[in-house]
């Protein structure tokens, strides 16, 4: 049977060396940073939310719980699905990134970047879901701290050999559709996030690995396991 491999290993299944892990190190980096200022630029362009917002957003509806909460909650079962059909023990580097981005997107938003544009809402919205996904793809090449969803969606991929936008796209679908009933709010941005995000990450990754020389370590490698 096929599983595609913890992340945070080599294909040995070996913790990996400072060597091997400073560069993947810098370019996880890099990926937050990149997904924080994009996050910060949708934000401020006031034009809707991504679907998980949209999710938790329409759960707060209904419970007195907050953003942070119902995206963590989120994730352990996006997690849970990917420990389970892998048979593998649940990653807590996923939780890395959200509190890392977490942290990041707060800071923009008080230093208010998106400002310093001059841009009006639809070019900035637009700039935002290029830059999430230029950035989850860094993220996902990195192969640490995969996003919980696009970790979920890497094995959808591998299991299915479905398009990882379609992938993608059936999670988050799944979450705007819950989220809408339940009240949350829904816009053309969150259409351009839904769209844009998730048709451009593979694009980009193909053309960090082809035309930057930035090594897939989240896409590439699936470890096949008795």
């Amino acid at each position: 049977m096929a599983s595609h491999r913890p992340p945070d290993v080599d294909p040995n299944g070996k913790p990996w060396r400072l060597g091997e892990l400073l560069p993947r190190a810098l370019v996880y980096l890099a990926g937050c940073v990149v997904f924080s200022t994009g996050a910060h630029f949708f934000i401020q362009s006031d034009l809707g939310t991504d679907p998980l917002d949209v999710f938790s957003l329409g759960v707060l509806k209904h419970l007195p719980l907050t953003i942070g909460l119902c995206q963590a909650a989120v994730a352990v079962v996006c997690i849970g699905a990917w420990a389970a059909w892998n048979r593998k023990r649940p990653v807590v580097s996923p939780f890395v990134t959200f509190f890392l981005c977490g942290s990041l997107i707060d800071l923009f938003q008080w230093l208010r970047p998106a400002a310093w544009l001059g841009l009006s809402s639809y070019p900035l919205m637009l700039l935002g879901a290029l830059l999430c996904s230029y950035a989850s793809a860094l993220i996902i090449m990195s192969g640490f701290g995969i996003r919980a969803i696009d970790l979920l969606a890497i094995t959808i991929r591998h299991r299915w050999t479905w398009p990882f936008w379609c992938a993608k796209g059936l999670i988050e679908g799944v979450l705007l559709l819950c989220g809408w009933l339940l009240g949350g709010p829904v816009g053309i941005g969150t259409v351009a996030f839904l769209v844009f995000v998730d048709l451009l990450i593979e694009p980009f990754v193909r053309f960090n690995r082809r035309f930057l020389d930035i090594p897939d370590h989240g896409f590439a490698v699936a470890l096949a396991v008795p």
